[in-house]
């Protein structure tokens, strides 16, 4: 048992025994102060969201069944980021096949959009799609997370050569490519391919949604430069059931609306089971 005690100070005082001396009391916090402490607060919380973490609503079904419209997510800024001199303690990693990513999309027709896709190729990989299925450096890639295309007789899913034998029929690509606001990249992308495969160029990502029948992405509109890239979704911190064109709704009515519908159903509009889904 330990025999510490707390410090005391002691007076000596004739005829009595050692007395304990009251601490002093501090000045109060004064209202200037307060607020001081308040900003440092702030603005660290601001800088913990501005450039290590930041969340993203995802808008489309595009990478269904992985992420849901309605998913919000917590993004790291960091891990994907060019390494910097003056941070060598935080860890940084290229970009891996298989990585979900968000980055700004890469054509200049429609800057500023942000999206996420999962990276398919990395520099140097030779990607092609049969059937649906992608092949990288001439190896099936086993996806199961991935939407494929379905005999069903839904036509949304349905094969169709252009989008799923990538990128043996370049002229339907590049007709898709120029109706989606991406003549650059039509121009481009036979110059990307050697054989049956496309090529990816140094310093970008070939990226894919895992909706595969639904998704506009690289097969459309081209590869993601690395310095595009905004970092990784890590988890979803909260699900609400959301129409799949509520991102076309953009006047401020249609917002206002749908805030008072989230109101009004916050607990049974809730995906509760998504609630701190961990992304992969």
């Amino acid at each position: 048992m330990s025999n510490e005690r707390p410090l005391q100070t002691q007076t000596a005082v004739a005829g009595q025994g050692p007395t304990t001396a009251k601490a002093k009391v501090g000045p109060e916090e004064t209202p200037l102060e307060a607020l001081s402490s308040m900003c440092t607060i702030l603005a660290a919380g601001l800088f913990v969201m501005a450039f290590i973490f930041q969340n993203f609503e995802i808008p489309s079904g595009s990478m269904e069944n992985t992420l849901l419209i309605g998913d919000h997510v917590v993004v790291d800024r960091i891990t994907l980021s060019p390494p910097t001199k003056w941070a060598p303690f935080v860890h940084y990693r290229p970009v891996q096949r298989g990585d979900v990513i968000v980055f700004m999309k890469p054509n200049p027709e429609t800057p500023d959009l942000i999206l996420v896709k999962r990276a398919i190729g990395i520099p140097g990989d030779r990607i092609h799609l049969r059937h649906g299925i992608v092949y990288v450096n001439g190896v099936a890639q086993n996806e199961p997370y991935a939407l494929m295309p379905s005999d069903d007789g839904d036509p949304n899913d349905a094969y169709t050569p252009y989008r799923d034998d990538f990128p043996s029929d370049v002229a339907g690509v590049q007709q898709q490519a120029t109706a989606n606001n991406a003549a650059l990249w039509a121009e481009e992308l036979p110059s990307h391919i050697q054989g049956d495969d496309l090529v990816v160029p140094p310093g970008k990502i070939f990226a894919m949604g895992d909706n595969r029948t639904q998704s506009l992405d690289s097969r459309f509109w081209g590869f993601v430069p690395q310095e595009n890239i905004l970092g990784r979704p890590l988890f979803v911190y909260w699900s609400f059931r959301t129409p799949a064109d509520q991102e076309n709704k953009t006047s401020i009515g249609d917002r206002i609306g749908f805030m008072f519908h989230i109101v009004i159903h916050i607990f049974d509009g809730t995906r509760w089971t998504r609630m701190f889904h961990v992304i992969r």
